[in-house]
C-alpha cells in the first residue's frame, strides 16, 4: 500500500544549527504515529517542517490526497495553507473571542455557509459538543477545548493531522480515557496523524507506531511492542526507560561471548547483542568500548550462596510491591553502579546490604563507551 506521508532524508538548519537530519518516515492512511525522544531532539520541529511553518533545508516530504501526491522540496515548496494538513497546537490555540461552532468554523470560509454549518453539526456530534457549541473557550475545561481544538483541525478535512503534546495540559485522571475516545474517533475517520509526547505510556495508548528521536535524528521507528522488546541502541532503551544499565567487562572466551560484572556473569546463549550499524561485539573485542546490560527488574533476585554485592540506597511502594534503588557495595571499581532497581514482597530497612544475582533468560548488550576487557 502507497504510504499517505512519505519522508526522505530530510534537513532542518536554523541559524546556522543542525536541527533535523537525516530523517525518513513513512505512514499509511490511517495509521497514528508517537513521536518521542528527549527534550531538544527536534520533534516539534519536524511538526512544524511538515506543517509548512517551517522550511526545510534538503531532503523531501510527499503527502498523498486522494489519487494527487503533493511533493514538498527545496524546488517545489508549498506555503502551509495548500499542504492540507491539520494541526493541534499544545495550549489548543483556541480565539478567546469565538465560540466553540466559531472556532470550528474558521478554517472553512472558502465553503459555503450551508456546507460550512453542516460540517461543523457533524464535528460537534462527533466530538460530543453539541450543547456546548455557544460557549467561549474560557467556559470549557481542558478536555473540552482540546475536543474543540481536533474538531476545528478536522474541519477542513485535511489528509493528515499533527498534534503537539495534546494530552499534557489534561488532568492525569482523564487523560487515558479521553486519548481511547480520540484514538477511536480517528480510527473511525480513518485519519493519519503524528504526535508528540514525552510520555511513553502515551504512545502504548494512543499510536499504531512509535519513533524515537535523538539529536534531530530518527533511531527507530516500529510498533511500540516490538521497539520495547528490541531497541536498537543504547539511546532508544535509556529513554524508553526499559531498564538499568549494569557495566560488565567482556571476558577472554574464544568460543563463546561471556561477561562479568560485580553481581556475577552471563553468556552468550542468553545475550542479545545490540550495537547497531550491522556491527557486532564480537567484531569490537580489540577496539575500546565501554558495554552495558541492559538489567529489567524481574532479571534480578536474591542470592543465598553469594555473599552480599549491593546496598539498599532508596525504598518507595508501588504496585509490584517494594521498589528497591542498589547501588553496588564495592565502589572503588570500573563496574561500580549506584542506581539499579529491584523490586520485592520483603520489606528492609534503608542501607541493609542484599546478594542478588543475574537470573534473566535474555539480556540486551550495548556498547557506549570503550570496552572494559578483562581475563578469566
Amino acid at each position: 500500500m502507497k504510504p499517505l506521508i512519505n519522508i526522505e532524508n530530510l534537513a532542518v538548519e536554523l541559524q546556522a544549527k543542525l536541527i533535523l537530519s537525516d530523517v525518513s518516515l513513512s505512514l499509511g492512511k490511517g495509521e497514528i504515529l508517537g513521536l518521542v525522544g528527549p527534550s531538544g531532539c527536534g520533534k516539534t520541529t519536524l511538526l512544524n517542517t511538515l506543517a509548512g511553518f517551517i522550511e526545510q533545508s534538503s531532503g523531501s516530504i510527499e503527502i498523498s490526497s486522494g489519487e494527487q501526491v503533493k511533493k514538498i522540496t527545496l524546488d517545489t515548496m508549498l506555503p502551509a495553507e495548500q499542504r492540507n494538513i491539520g494541526m493541534i497546537f499544545q495550549d489548543y490555540a483556541l480565539f478567546p473571542h469565538l465560540s466553540v461552532s466559531e472556532n470550528i468554523c474558521f478554517g472553512l470560509k472558502n465553503i459555503a455557509k450551508a456546507e460550512q454549518s453542516a460540517r461543523c453539526e457533524e464535528l460537534l456530534s462527533l466530538l460530543e459538543l453539541s450543547e456546548l457549541s455557544a460557549r467561549y473557550p474560557h467556559e470549557l475545561s481542558g478536555g473540552q477545548q482540546q475536543r474543540v481544538a481536533i474538531a476545528r483541525a478536522l474541519a477542513p478535512q485535511p489528509s493528515l493531522l499533527l498534534l503537539d503534546e495534546p494530552f499534557s495540559n489534561i488532568d492525569a485522571r482523564l487523560r487515558h480515557e479521553l486519548m481511547i475516545e480520540i484514538r477511536q474517533l480517528l480510527k473511525r475517520l480513518g485519519m493519519t496523524a503524528i504526535f508528540v509526547t514525552h510520555n511513553k505510556d502515551e504512545v502504548f495508548t494512543f499510536a499504531d507506531k512509535i519513533a524515537v528521536m535523538n539529536q534531530g535524528k530518527v533511531l527507530q521507528v516500529g510498533e511500540p511492542a516490538q521497539v520495547c522488546q528490541q531497541p536498537n541502541s543504547w539511546q532508544v532503551a535509556d529513554f524508553l526507560q526499559l531498564g538499568c544499565w549494569l557495566p560488565v567487562t567482556l571476558l577472554n572466551e574464544t568460543e563463546n561471548l561471556k561477561v562479568t560484572s560485580l553481581i556475577g556473569q552471563t553468556t552468550g546463549d542468553t545475550l542479545i547483542t545490540a550495537v547497531g550499524d550491522n556491527t557486532t561485539v564480537e567484531n569490537h573485542t580489540d577496539s575500546a568500548l565501554n558495554l552495558q546490560l541492559l538489567v529489567k527488574p524481574n532479571d534480578l533476585e536474591l542470592s543465598e550462596q553469594a555473599e552480599n554485592n549491593v546496598i539498599i540506597e532508596h525504598i518507595s511502594v508501588t504496585q509490584q510491591g517494594y521498589h528497591y534503588l542498589l547501588s553496588s557495595i564495592e565502589q572503588n571499581n570500573a563496574l561500580a553502579f549506584k542506581q539499579l532497581s529491584f523490586y520485592s514482597q520483603n520489606l528492609y530497612v534503608l542501607g541493609t546490604e542484599l546478594a542478588i544475582k543475574l537470573s534473566g533468560q535474555h539480556f540486551l548488550l550495548y556498547p557506549t563507551g570503550p570496552i572494559i576487557k578483562a581475563n578469566n
